[in-house]
């Protein structure tokens, strides 16, 4: 008699490929951290060089070390090629090329690292990766992220200059990087972003203990989740770049939304060498044209605001409050939900509608102001004195929506500081920011 027919277990399915974003202003650090992750058999590192982006050219690098058989050791490739875009923009090369890029990989590498150029912020190269569909190998439109499995960032930090670059106002035009279209950040805008944005800070670079100290105490509070490292460690253990032991709430390359919590994770609120985080919170709306006298307190002694603002004469708008070193930015961010019909409610993010309704005001529904300064040197109770001068008055608020609505108002639908006659936009927000308008 034959035995029995047993259903054939199916083997289990491959892991997906990872993918992790390496980002960082110093090029020679970020390098260094990309040489030691293609050590690793089966990554292949990706990146396009920017700096001819606005002649309609980029420079793609696609590095890769094969797995390797028993038989056949494993070997490295390195190739460049010449990309002509359409346009001489960033969300081009994301749309035409990187994107696709990085999809071409997608089970056949064990590891993908995106290494961006040093002018990208990797929260909104991260949002694209999640948000911008693009063709798939197989067929059809798809994100990346739901094709690769993004594991993190990693972030290179210049020990020795790190912290005067964040609380500067020097302009990218003073740095050996990309000159994008229409990009009027400074220096501290785009290194507290990269920083701010990681999961893990790999340091390096010689400088005093103090300020050492410092950067620590600032990257602390900063980024409290993500995990701070040495270029001399990871290079004695290159499996500290892996992100497969980060704590629970570690970003991971998720963009929060504007409603989110300021305080991510749990930084310390304690000074530390100067440094120390303030919150600032009212449930009374901003006088615009006080305002806009006042925030030039957020330019001297601070390394990074953001937040949420409410004017009086946008009782509908929940405007987005960013600053870094000597540059600040006001834009739209949303509506409050107050005054909404039910759909807008229904389909808000269910963490927004509880913490909006835990703290909701009778007359003011979910409006309120949420700020929090990371102050180097200037004193919180000189900002917080500062902004409560700029709310309306008891007189003010007393003469209702109709006289708020008269006043005068200096914000334009994207403010940047110190004004100037246009927009200050970051390189992808055509596609993403905080506001939505193009």
């Amino acid at each position: 008699m034959s035995p029995p027919r047993r259903n054939a277990v199916p083997p289990d399915p491959a892991p997906p490929t990872e993918l992790l974003v390496l980002a960082g202003l110093p090029r020679d650090l970020t390098e260094r951290v990309a040489a030691l992750l293609l050590a690793a058999p089966g990554t292949v590192v990706v990146g396009h060089d920017l700096r001819d982006v606005a002649d309609g050219r980029v420079r793609r690098r696609v590095r890769a070390t094969t797995l390797g058989t028993a038989d056949t050791p494993a070997t490295r490739t390195d190739s460049t090629t010449d990309v002509r875009l359409a346009h001489g923009c960033v969300s081009c090369t994301l749309r035409e090329d990187l994107l696709p890029e990085l999809l071409r990989h997608a089970g056949t590498a064990t590891r993908v690292v995106l290494h961006l150029d040093p002018v990208l912020d990797p929260e909104q190269v991260c949002w694209a990766l999640a948000h911008v569909r693009t063709e798939a190998p197989g067929g059809g439109r798809t994100v990346v992220t739901d094709v690769l499995d993004l594991r993190g960032v990693v972030t290179a930090v210049d020990s020795s200059s790190w912290l005067d670059d964040a609380t500067g106002d020097a302009v990218l035009d003073d740095r050996a990087v990309a000159r994008l279209p229409d990009d009027d950040r400074i220096v501290a805008q785009l290194v507290t972003g990269q920083a701010e944005f990681a999961d893990v800070l790999v340091l390096d670079g010689t400088t005093s203990g103090w300020t050492l100290a410092r950067t620590h105490a600032a990257l602390a509070r900063l980024a409290p989740a993500a995990r701070r490292t040495t270029l001399a460690t990871v290079t004695a253990d290159p499996d500290l770049l892996g992100l497969r032991d980060l704590p629970a709430d570690a970003r991971r390359g998720r963009v929060d939304d504007v409603h989110a919590p300021l305080l991510r994770g749990t930084p310390p609120l304690d000074e530390d060498c100067g440094l120390a985080l303030h919150l600032f919170s009212a449930r009374r709306p901003f006088n615009p044209e006080r305002l806009h006298e006042a925030i030039d307190v957020l330019l001297d002694g601070v390394v990074r605001t953001r937040g949420r603002v409410w004017l009086a004469t946008r009782p509908a708008d929940v405007l987005w409050l960013d600053s870094a070193g000597g540059g600040l930015q006001i834009g739209h961010a949303g509506s409050w939900l107050a005054d909404t019909s039910p759909d807008v409610w229904q389909a808000a993010d269910p963490q927004r509608v509880a913490l909006a309704a835990a703290g909701w005001d009778d007359r003011f529904g979910d409006r309120s102001q949420d700020v929090v300064v990371l102050v180097d040197g200037a004193r919180p109770e000189t900002i917080d004195a500062a902004l409560r001068a700029a709310l309306l008055t008891d007189e003010e608020l007393a003469a209702g929506p109709g006289a708020w609505a008269e006043l005068p108002d200096p914000f334009g639908q994207w403010h940047a500081d110190p004004c100037g006659p246009g927009p200050a936009r970051t390189p992808l927000e055509q596609h993403h920011d905080r506001g939505g308008h193009d």
